[in-house]
């Protein structure tokens, strides 16, 4: 293992076997409590008593990549820095740039600007994506079930969706 710059990386699923027996393992220990567990999991070396506690940030981590190898797929780790540029922010939002421009010039998100560029916080960027989401999910709700509805309405609803995602997206915009 390399120690130094962090850099992108993929890695890629071990035998299933591995995988799952760790995935087992960290499953079991959450099973015996009841909750999940507030672990206290240890990286050691070759030797007796040469450890290190895994901080639960990092434990999180390895859960999730351990899942994902597990179901066989690969895992890409990609360091990221607390501050953004716009288009990095931009990015992980899935919209353009000009648009997180408009976002941030009409207060939908703090940001920063300490020379010609705006830097946002990642902190920021999530909270706001996070925000959006739950709005999807309110309009989403707000239109009721679709128990006995004719293809007509469903299509008239789906429309009515549509013009309301459009109006909250132009409210937020500008």
């Amino acid at each position: 293992m390399r120690i130094g710059a962090a850099a992108k990386e993929t890695f890629f699923a071990p035998e299933a076997p591995k995988a799952g027996e760790i995935y087992s393992f960290i499953e079991a220990h959450a099973a015996r409590r009841g909750i999940a567990p507030s672990p206290k999991f240890f990286l050691s070396g070759g030797e007796s008593g040469d450890q290190v506690e895994i901080p639960h940030e990092v434990y999180e981590v390895l859960v999730k990549a351990v899942d994902a190898m597990r179901r066989g797929l690969a895992v890409t780790i990609t360091p990221s820095s607390l501050t953004l540029t716009t288009q990095q922010a931009a990015e992980l939002l899935g919209i353009t740039r000009p648009t997180l421009v408009k976002i941030l010039d009409s207060g939908g998100m703090p940001f920063e600007k300490p020379g010609t560029h705006c830097r946002v916080q990642l902190e920021d960027v999530l909270a706001y994506k996070e925000t959006r989401k739950y709005e999807q999910y309110a309009a989403l709700a707000s239109m009721g079930t679709v128990d006995d509805e004719s293809p007509a309405d469903a299509i008239e609803r789906m429309k009515q969706a549509r013009t309301e995602a459009a109006r909250r997206r132009h409210r937020s915009t500008s």
